[in-house]
């Protein structure tokens, strides 16, 4: 069995790149942008048409997400920009494996293996998992935390959650089931408009083919998972593992027995649960009534 444990929030970290990379994205994000206003769209209605929520676009026009290639080639299309930003997908490709996120040492563990996974499990019970997380979520997780965090701190971190995000959109995706707590979603964690931009972007994701998302209702009678959230995690080639944390303390279990327990309470968790077709019905219900 292997532990870590430390004082920071366990999906955070410091974004660390070259500065070219750095001003390869910013370029990026102003040349679509341009084109995009060129064009007299809003980035929501970018999004729409190219299959993006509007959050995405945002943040990848202000550099605060990396510029995927399928996105560019797909605005670079939709804006008629001449093959500008098509052509700027394979120096990204390039930019990426540049860069680098660094984790605090207690997560690094984690962080390695994450980057390698072929299958995720979740059961969030206390915050929307980390990779589901909207921006504007993942600033008011940092934001609330305490000890507080400085405002450069929080910004890093959230950069940095951002960037783990790229996982779920490479080719070949992770298969990821995750069960998040009716409760999480009800609270307006941030304010109403950020939880009403949780849940648009809870729905998008639950309609990829990759993922199943399942809500744990609070009127449920029977719950298995009362423990606590835990992650389980299943490197290529090598054994599943769970992820712990509470308090800011976390910890990878890969003792065999303990993890089998933990993935037959996740078996458990999902029986309980409400269907991935009911919980995109509630999640809609819920986006209806804010």
């Amino acid at each position: 069995m292997a532990a870590q444990s430390g004082t920071g929030a366990p999906t955070g970290g410091e974004a660390e790149g070259t500065d070219e990379v750095a001003d390869l994205f910013r370029t990026l994000g102003r040349q679509i942008k341009v084109a995009r206003e060129r064009a007299g769209l809003s980035q929501k209605e970018l999004g729409e048409r190219i299959g993006y929520g509007e959050e995405t676009i945002s943040s990848v026009e202000r550099a605060r997400r990396t510029p995927q290639p399928e996105l560019l080639v797909a605005v670079d299309r939709l804006l008629d920009c001449g093959g500008l930003l098509a052509s700027a997908a394979e120096n990204v490709e390039r930019a990426k494996t540049r860069r680098r996120v660094r984790h605090p040492e207690w997560f690094r563990d984690y962080a390695r293996l994450e980057a390698e996974a072929v299958e995720l499990r979740y059961f969030a019970n206390q915050a929307v998992p980390g990779l589901f997380q909207t921006q504007e979520y993942a600033r008011a997780v940092f934001t609330s935390r305490q000890p507080f965090f400085d405002e450069e701190t929080i910004e890093e971190r959230v950069v940095a959650r951002m960037a783990r995000q790229d996982l779920m959109t490479r080719w070949p995706t992770p298969t990821v089931s995750a069960v998040v707590q009716e409760s999480i979603l009800r609270q307006p964690f941030g304010g109403p408009a950020v939880q009403r931009g949780q849940l648009e972007q809870l729905l998008r994701i639950g309609r990829l083919r990759h993922i199943e998302l399942q809500v744990m209702p609070t009127a449920s009678e029977d719950h298995a998972g009362m423990g606590g959230p835990f992650t389980l995690l299943t490197p290529k080639g090598r054994p599943q593992v769970a992820y712990l944390e509470v308090q800011h303390f976390s910890r990878v279990v890969t003792d065999p027995e303990e993890v089998r327990v933990l993935a037959a309470k996740h078996g458990s968790i999902r029986g309980q649960a409400l269907t991935p077709r009911e919980s995109s019905r509630l999640l809609e219900k819920m986006l209806g009534d804010l």
